[in-house]
């Protein structure tokens, strides 16, 4: 048969993930010779040989690529230059960025957790590599917290200022083993070493494994950042963790070495199991199991983030202690987590009793992803190590380059060109210069690693956001997106939607239209426009930020200031029962201030009603972190089910509102006749599930499609979900969520890109 030659062009996520020796092994087993290398952060090349083989290679790089490859799209041509010579073999060669961002964005290879084949070597007594805490290969160890420049080679990364000794060189260039071409290879004899107070190596190991079997808390140097480890069953060590980083009731993630040690302490499902062995090795949010852990792990929630090792560091440590670890993130209240030596001892010194350092250099701050299962899929609540900054999909191409400025809180941005949104790891939340210093620097070097240079930002309309504030700031064009529809767009982007639909927003805060504040909102839209169609009923909102931070003030401010829609106002003896307890000076504050209307935004908000409820139920008056308040009245509900509370809709033209007054009064009254907290908890959210969905049913039966998103924060109270979705259901509606996307802030930059581009699209149409 004829011999031909053919280019061949592929891209995606296919750097740093073992796609240059797989090209080599199907090209060398289909008997082509030829080449390959990355260019412009593809994987480009020239093969040889007959037809039926080079058809053959072409289908296997679609369907056989390796597990961690997201290949897009496949391209090849026939050769314009000279053809392989027969029998001259296929090589891979060195990469070059020839045309930066010619052909489209570059994709950075997430990191990716300790293979099996590693952790056999990493055990195995007779392996160079025995007990070596940086091992990797191909299929595994850092890419995206270690590189410097695409296309993604040895020289462009951290890792360049370790010379491979003669055996890994030996080993990177062999085809038939599975280090060849992996950029991040070392060993104890040229790579990094590990440290602590002097010590290294093995030693430094022990003296960190010591301090943590004694009670103490060490700083450990991760992928993506450092990390505050202590014994998850010492509950002095756990108490003192929290005195030392101010955290005194946010959840601890902590670490198990394996899915039986998992299983030992949650309730782990095939979900989460699928989830927790990952090479993304996420936290898993799942149910407490019968084996406890110091009470102060996981405080106010029967639930429990629980992951497996990422590094070989960390399977080392699990190996010599035996038990669950509190693994957290090395910072300090409100900021980052800290990516260098001296920036750990400067904000870890008073917390930690040691460090276990190495001198890989840190490139990206890589918090951990955190992740829950939703029925029947898994929902991305945290999207970090592991996950960013992989792209992902714009159902309308934007005509011009993006970059969506994201929120105030779980900040995030994205950067985007044609049909990709690259979302950024999560940040932080914004207040504190430190985290908006870290989005700063973190956007300077994504920017140029992916190849997109924004033309025009999309931003919150909110004036106080650091982010709106940043985008305005920008010599660019800037589009508005309002907070809720980019949630709503978020979740319909990740699905590939490009159709009307119908959205429920729930959060905590967003500007609205109106001036006012929402965050219980049903809309019907498309990714370029919106309408509204059902809303909250608004109650005063007594400091703004205060009542966020005490939710007493927000129940006030339902109480004696809520939007009159011809309910009767709790008064009277109901409401004195709540008053009661609390501080007269201050209730009486507040009450003036609500009926002056000082510094009382208005506020339409799920998120808010639920701090209100949660306050009036004794469950959190104030609280330390934000949610704080909703995750406690959804561990009180538990899985009871409760007759719901009284509600009330009432139309406003073609706008439905939830009345929660009515609600409300029924609470109180139920509470005064010794009705359980935790039964009127469990009330609370069929209420809410029960209003929702009647919400959406007036919309529908008004001509609104009948496929609906639901977005915003509170859809991580998997109660709340789990009854939305099963009564919208009933209705025959088709329901999504976000899976891959955050659902809640840590999303809004992704569906910034998502309507902005919709909007460039359709003003060129």
């Amino acid at each position: 048969m004829a011999r031909i030659a053919r280019e061949f062009d592929v891209t995606g996520v296919v750097q740093g993930v073992g796609f240059r020796p797989f090209v080599h092994r199907t090209a060398v087993g289909l008997g082509l010779d030829g080449w390959a290398a990355n260019v412009d952060g593809h994987v480009a090349g020239v093969v040889a040989g007959e037809q039926a083989d080079i058809d053959a290679f072409a289908e296997l790089l679609r369907t056989a690529a390796p597990p961690r490859a997201r290949v897009r799209r496949i391209r090849i041509v026939t050769l314009g230059g000279r053809a392989p010579a027969p029998g001259t073999g296929f090589r891979v060669l060195g990469s070059e960025r020839s045309r930066p961002g010619a052909d489209g964005p570059c994709e950075i290879p997430p990191d990716a957790a300790t293979c099996e084949p590693c952790l056999d070597d990493l055990f195995d007594p007779r392996d160079r590599r025995y007990r070596y805490p940086f091992i990797n290969c191909t299929a595994c160890g850092p890419r995206a917290t270690v590189i410097d420049a695409l296309p993604y080679d040895r020289v462009r990364t951290t890792m360049r200022r370790f010379p491979m000794c003669a055996a890994c060189a030996a080993e990177y260039a062999d085809p038939a083993d599975r280090r060849f071409h992996a950029e991040p290879i070392a060993c104890p004899a040229c790579g990094p070493r590990l440290a602590w107070d002097g010590l290294r190596g093995e030693d430094a190991l022990r003296a960190a494994a010591r301090t943590v079997e004694d009670g103490g808390i060490i700083a450990l140097k991760g992928l993506g950042g450092y990390q505050l480890v202590c014994a998850a069953e010492d509950a002095a060590a756990v108490a003192e963790l929290r005195r030392r980083k101010h955290r005194p009731a946010k959840p601890f993630a902590v670490m198990v070495g394996d899915l039986a040690g998992a299983r030992r302490l949650g309730r782990i499902g095939a979900r989460a199991a699928g989830a927790l062995t990952t090479p993304v090795r996420p936290v898993v949010l799942v149910d407490a199991g019968p084996r406890r852990l110091a009470a102060a792990v996981h405080p106010g929630t029967d639930r429990i983030g629980l992951f497996l090792p990422t590094t070989g560091l960390h399977h080392l440590l699990l190996r010599a202690l035996g038990r669950p670890l509190v693994v957290t993130s090395g910072n300090t209240v409100d900021a980052p987590i800290a990516v260098d030596a001296s920036e750990a001892h400067r904000l870890l010194d008073a917390i930690a009793d040691g460090f276990l350092d190495h001198d890989r250099p840190i490139r990206a701050r890589y918090d951990d992803s955190v992740v829950q299962p939703a029925g029947r899929s898994l929902m991305t609540i945290r999207r970090a190590r592991g996950l960013a900054p992989a792209a992902l999909p714009l159902p309308r191409a934007t005509p011009v380059a993006l970059v969506g400025a994201g929120a105030q809180l779980k900040h995030t941005f994205a950067l985007a060109v044609a049909d990709r949104s690259h979302l950024s790891p999560h940040i932080g939340d914004l207040a504190a210069t430190s985290t908006y210093d870290a989005f700063l620097a973190c956007y300077d070097a994504l920017r140029p690693l992916v190849g997109i240079e924004p033309r025009a930002v999309a931003h919150d309309p909110h004036p106080g956001y650091l982010s709106t504030q940043w985008a305005r700031a920008q010599p660019l064009p800037g589009i508005a997106v309002q907070h809720h529809h980019a949630h709503l767009a978020a979740c319909a982007a990740e699905h590939g939607l490009t159709r009307p639909f119908t959205g429920v927003a729930y959060d905590g805060l967003g500007l609205g239209d109106d001036g006012t504040l929402w965050g219980g909102e049903v809309l019907v839209a498309d990714l370029a426009s919106y309408r509204r169609v059902g809303r909250f009923g608004t109650a005063a909102l007594p400091g703004a930020d205060a009542a966020v931070r005490h939710p007493w003030r927000t129940a006030l401010g339902h109480l004696y200031g809520g939007e009159p829609l011809g309910s009767a106002s709790p008064v009277g003896e109901l409401t004195r029962r709540f008053t009661g307890r609390l501080n007269p000076d201050e209730v009486a504050a507040v009450r003036t201030m609500i009926a002056r209307g000082v510094n009382c935004p208005r506020v339409s908000s799920a998120g808010r009603l639920f701090d209100a409820v949660a306050s009036l139920l004794g469950f959190a008056d104030q609280v330390t972190y934000e949610g704080e308040a909703a995750v406690r009245l959804e561990a009180a509900a538990g899985r009871r089910r409760v007759a719901p509370l009284a509600h009330r809709l009432v139309q406003q033209g073609e706008l439905w509102v939830y009345d929660p007054v009515p609600t409300l009064i029924d609470l109180l009254r139920r509470q005064a006749d010794g009705e359980p907290s935790a039964d009127l908890a469990a009330a609370f959210h069929t209420t809410l599930a029960d209003v929702t969905a009647a919400l959406v049913a007036h919309a529908v039966r008004s001509g609104a499609p009948r496929t609906v998103c639901l977005a915003g924060g509170c859809f991580v109270n998997r109660r709340l979900l789990g009854d939305v979705r099963r009564l919208l259901r009933a209705q025959g509606l088709r329901v999504l969520v976000g899976r891959e996307v955050p659902v809640g802030d840590g999303g809004i930059a992704y569906g910034q890109t998502a309507v902005a581009a919709a909007r460039l699209a359709r003003a060129e149409q």
